[in-house]
C-alpha cells in the first residue's frame, strides 16, 4: 500500500517571513524558498496541505495597545509582562482587567512561556496576515492535482496567545476557538506521515509540535520536521531548544528538504 504524505505549514505570512512584515524572522524569506521549492518537487505526492495562519485583532492580550503604565504609555515591543507587574501597577490592562489577569497568573503557573508583548503583527484583514508569495504560488500550482489546501486560523480570541496550532496556550471555557482541535487532529492523523514547517521555529512550530507531543502522541509520532524551513525568533531560540530535545528523545524524525524525495519513498 502507497505510504500517504500531509504538510502543516505554521504561520508562512507576509508579517513573518517578508522582510517588510512586521515581526520579520531572519532566515523565513529563504526558508519559504526552500519550502516551495519541495513542494513543488513533491506536488504528485503530496495529499494534503495545511496551513495556519496568526491572526489578531488589534486590542489583543499581546499587542501594545491593550496595556498601560501610569503615565499613559504603551509598552514597547519585546517587553515581558509578569502578574507581579500588573500587582505593583507597573502595567495595568486597558481592557478585560479580570480576564487579563487570570490569564497571566495561568500561565505563570504553567511555567513554559512568560507574557510578551508583540509588535502589531497578523491584524485581521491586513496584507501582514496573508501567505507567503513564493508559498502561494507553490500552492496553487499544486492545486492543479485536484486538491485544495486547508487554511486554519488561530489567535482570534484577544484573550489568550495562540502559539500552537491545536489549542490556546491558555483555553478559554466555552470558547471554542481556544480549545484542543480534535478535527485538526483527525485529519493529519489520516496520513502515514506528516511534515511540519514554518515560522517561526522558536514558537508557533514548537509549541505546534509540543501540544502534539501532549495531546495526540500518536500523530506527532508521524511527523517529520522540516529543520531548514524553519527560523528562530532572533535572541529566543532558547525557548524551543527544549521541545525539540524532548521531540528527539521520542524518534521523531528531523530532516533538510534536500534529503526527502518523496516519488521513491526515502529519505535520500
Amino acid at each position: 500500500m502507497e505510504t500517504s504524505y500531509a504538510i502543516l505549514i505554521i504561520d508562512a505570512q507576509y508579517d513573518f517571513c517578508n522582510p517588510q512584515g512586521a515581526l520579520y524572522v531572519d532566515g523565513a524569506q529563504e526558508d519559504m524558498v526552500r519550502l516551495a521549492g519541495w513542494i513543488q518537487k513533491n506536488k504528485t505526492k503530496l495529499g494534503h496541505i495545511a496551513l495556519t495562519t496568526d491572526s489578531h485583532p488589534v486590542n489583543d492580550i499581546s499587542h501594545p495597545a491593550f496595556w498601560t503604565d501610569a503615565e499613559g504609555n504603551e509598552p514597547a515591543p519585546f517587553t515581558a509582562i509578569s502578574l507581579n507587574d500588573i500587582r505593583t501597577g507597573k502595567w495595568t490592562p486597558r481592557f478585560h482587567a479580570e480576564e487579563a489577569i487570570r490569564y497571566i497568573e495561568t500561565l505563570e503557573q504553567q511555567g513554559e512561556f512568560a507574557h510578551f508583548i508583540w509588535p502589531f503583527h497578523c491584524l485581521t484583514g491586513s496584507r501582514g496576515a496573508a501567505i507567503d508569495d513564493v508559498l502561494m504560488e507553490a500552492l496553487l500550482d499544486w492545486t492543479r492535482e485536484g486538491l485544495n489546501y486547508q487554511v486554519i486560523e488561530k489567535g482570534t480570541n484577544p484573550l489568550t496567545e495562540h502559539f500552537g496550532i491545536f489549542r490556546a496556550n491558555v483555553p478559554i471555557p466555552g470558547r471554542p476557538e481556544t480549545q484542543l482541535n480534535r478535527t485538526l487532529i483527525d485529519t493529519l492523523n489520516e496520513y502515514d506521515t506528516v511534515f511540519l514547517a514554518g515560522e517561526a521555529k522558536s514558537h508557533c512550530v514548537a509549541n505546534s509540535l509540543k501540544q502534539a507531543m501532549d495531546e495526540a502522541p500518536e500523530l506527532a509520532s508521524k511527523f517529520v520536521i522540516l529543520e531548514d524551513c524553519m527560523s528562530d525568533v532572533t535572541g529566543l531560540a532558547h525557548l524551543g531548544t527544549p521541545i525539540y530535545e524532548q521531540a528527539r528523545q521520542q524518534g521523531i524524525r528531523f530532516a533538510k528538504t534536500s534529503e526527502i524525495c518523496l516519488s521513491r519513498f526515502v529519505f535520500v
